[in-house]
């Protein structure tokens, strides 16, 4: 037997959109490099037997009574350097957001000290809130970018951290910009060699002879379009085509920032990001709200992926990101935090929100307007969905083998417990598996998250 411990209980995801598939009583082992091996059903005699020997090795995890095994949450957006600031000065416009607070702030981790003051207490509560795989911008500086990618390393979290580049003068502040596109593109290249040969971060085979994967990524990070000279985009397209890196930018989040590629480069946003050679399979884009059908096929040639924030588009962006029509044409699209546009942490959260975004759409919002005219139909998306894309969703967005309790995948999971002190969770014994997971997606927090794992390793609570 190759699997190095292994977990018993109920078993509850969404492996395909829209459909739940509970499991009672199963036996999930785990191998050395953090994969699951297998997933035995109650009753057989697989389930028997192993459950019997990784008892008396004293590697078998059970859950309580009434809790439910989960797989681990996937966000698509976050901006770490803005950590300080959560909740704040949610009522300004976007780009005054940035340039009279975001960009003071994320000036401050040219001092590697502030990194090692903020980095890790973001880490803790992204995992105390079930995130075990996030998708980080740093900032221009690469110490403090370094250290981000070595925190989320030591405290176990699967992350994919990329060093901002911006270096367009007629957008970016004196004190806080690339001196040049060359310089960029150098400190790019600087900081994924330094990711990649990071101690500890994967490399070689488990036991099984199987690879271990990196735990943590570099990604190539144009801050956007607007913030970046065409010298400096077409540099980072090429580096991550030389690279094979993950990339990820901003595209399409405000009717200032698509208007403003727009007037720059003759094209929309997507079809820009294109001609700089930053669609790829391993392309994650934040927002998209004005994503159109044109673009869309872009995205589809591509594979490249949506991070749907739902909550910050609240705030910036003024429109509705029009999720079941990206999904049914096929566009791979997850959901995003980000912090601090976003004025929460937790994915489920967003979850909720991007249920609630989406009936807004259907169901239109002017009382003035008649609900003929006002509404969008066939636009909502219900719980189950919402939580598809905080799992498996994020998942297939990021290429990544995880977001799913299968074999071949990641152990990335969490368990709920609904009888946590404080809870608002409610489960009845006639819920349906529909139902439960229902229950969680609206009612479950951070109180609630009772254990946290990323690759077989117990990581918060």
């Amino acid at each position: 037997m190759s699997a190095v411990q292994a977990f018993r209980g109920t078993l509850l995801h969404t492996p395909v959109r829209g459909e739940v598939e509970i499991l009672h009583d199963a036996l999930v082992t785990v191998a050395a490099d953090g994969s699951i091996e297998a997933v035995h059903p109650a009753g057989s005699a697989e389930h028997t037997r192993a459950a019997r020997q990784f008892a008396l090795r004293g590697e078998l995890v059970t859950l309580g009574a009434g809790q439910y095994l989960l797989p681990g949450f996937v966000d698509l957006h976050v901006h770490a350097p803005q950590w300080p600031q959560l909740g704040k000065a949610l009522d300004r416009p976007l780009e005054e957001w940035l340039q009279t607070y975001t960009f003071p702030l994320e000036a401050r981790y040219a001092d590697p000290g502030f990194a090692d003051e903020q980095y890790p207490a973001l880490v803790d509560a992204l995992l105390a809130n079930g995130t075990t795989t996030a998708l980080y911008y740093g900032t221009i500086h690469l110490p403090a970018t370094q250290r981000l990618a070595a925190i989320c390393l030591q405290r176990g979290q699967r992350a994919l951290v990329g060093r901002v580049a911006m270096d367009n003068p007629d957008q970016c502040p004196e004190f806080y910009r690339d001196p040049s596109a060359r310089q960029a593109l150098a400190e790019t290249r600087q900081f994924i060699e330094y990711v990649r040969a990071l101690p500890g971060n994967g490399g070689g085979a488990s036991a099984a002879g199987r690879p271990i994967a990196p735990l943590v990524l570099p990604v190539v990070t144009p801050r956007f379009i607007p913030s970046c000279t065409d010298e400096l985009l077409y540099g980072l397209g090429a580096l991550a085509r030389e690279l094979h890196c993950h990339v990820q930018t901003h595209c399409s989040e405000s009717d200032w920032e698509h208007d403003h590629v727009r007037e720059r480069c003759g094209i929309s946003d997507t079809r820009a990001l294109e001609r700089y050679g930053l669609l790829s399979r391993h392309t994650v884009l934040a927002h998209g709200n004005f994503v159109s059908y044109d673009d869309t096929r872009a995205l589809l040639v591509s594979g490249s992926a949506i991070a749907h924030c739902p909550l910050s588009n609240v705030y910036f962006s003024d429109a509705v990101l029009p999720v079941r029509r990206l999904l049914a044409q096929g566009v791979h699209v997850g959901l995003g935090t980000d912090i601090a546009g976003g004025a929460s942490p937790s994915i489920l959260d967003n979850a909720r929100q991007a249920v609630i975004a989406s009936r807004y759409l259907e169901a239109g919002v002017d009382p003035e307007v008649a609900r003929s005219e006002r509404r969008r139909a066939d636009s909502r998306i219900d719980a189950l969905t919402a939580f598809w894309l905080a799992t498996a969703g994020g998942g297939v967005a990021l290429d990544l083998p995880v977001g799913v309790l299968h074999p071949g995948y990641q152990f990335d999971a969490l368990v709920v417990d609904p009888a946590a002190a404080g809870s608002n969770l409610r489960i009845e014994l006639t819920d349906s598996a529909a139902g439960i997971l229902q229950k969680i997606v609206y009612h479950a927090g951070c109180a609630n998250l009772a254990a946290v794992w990323v690759a077989g390793r117990r990581v918060s609570a």
